[in-house]
């Protein structure tokens, strides 16, 4: 039955619709704290950015936008990614679809190169782009996707966490996190990280590691500060 819902355009628009109503009514009913707190001025400085966040976190930050800070996301040309494209429109994010890759292979058949092309563009018009951090099916691990994007764009990567007390934490390879409304919750920024244009590939890898501690802390922190205030 899946396998035609899932083939089904208006089965996928209610689902789509659905999703960003409901993650609608838990931003508006979270108490959420953000840190830094001048954040929004920093990110205003340095526009267009590179906000990255790991796989299964995703789905309340488009709220941790302010209304004039236009941005895409990339989504993956998977089927079932389909409702997650239409659930981002609804809330106002373009959309940018391709995914990463794990190998040579899988970077044309994902349409990695046209979404790395697309980034660029949208980056150079001024738009912001939003993307995970880490590489399909292996969680909480960094690939080098974003630190390429953000060397030759020449754009800061903003490194961005959020959680929610109240979630139910589902049995998935990202361990997404399906949040609750009526509860406390975090968003917390890390330092930018920058990559040269003339950066060799130990520097490249350098810039994940990097990126890879400062999303870490940030995931740690806003853990910490929703649970704290949840006390």
């Amino acid at each position: 039955m899946w396998r035609r819902l899932r083939t089904n355009r208006a089965f996928k628009v209610a689902a789509g619709t659905t999703f960003a109503s409901y993650f609608k009514l838990v931003a508006r009913t979270t108490d959420f704290i953000i840190e830094p707190p001048d954040i929004f001025e920093t990110i205003d400085e340095h526009m267009p950015v590179i906000v990255t966040f790991w796989h299964g976190q995703h789905f309340l930050t488009p709220f941790a936008m302010k209304p004039h800070h236009k941005a895409k996301v990339l989504i993956s040309r998977h089927a079932d990614a389909e409702i997650n494209a239409i659930a981002a429109e609804k809330l106002g994010v373009g959309t940018i679809r391709g995914s990463g890759a794990t190998s040579r292979r899988d970077f044309h058949r994902k349409g990695a190169v046209s979404a790395t092309y697309e980034m660029l563009d949208t980056l150079k018009e001024g738009i912001n782009v939003a993307m995970t951090a880490d590489v399909p099916k292996i969680a909480r691990k960094v690939g080098l996707g974003v630190v390429t994007i953000a060397r030759y764009s020449g754009r800061p990567i903003i490194p961005l966490a959020m959680a929610t007390r109240n979630r139910i934490t589902l049995k998935s390879w990202d361990r997404a996190s399906l949040n609750l409304p009526l509860g406390r919750g975090a968003a917390v920024v890390g330092e930018p990280v920058y990559v040269a244009r003339d950066v060799d590939e130990a520097g490249l890898h350098a810039a994940r590691d990097l990126l890879q501690a400062r999303l870490e802390a940030a995931t740690a922190r806003a853990e910490a500060l929703a649970r704290s205030r949840g006390a």
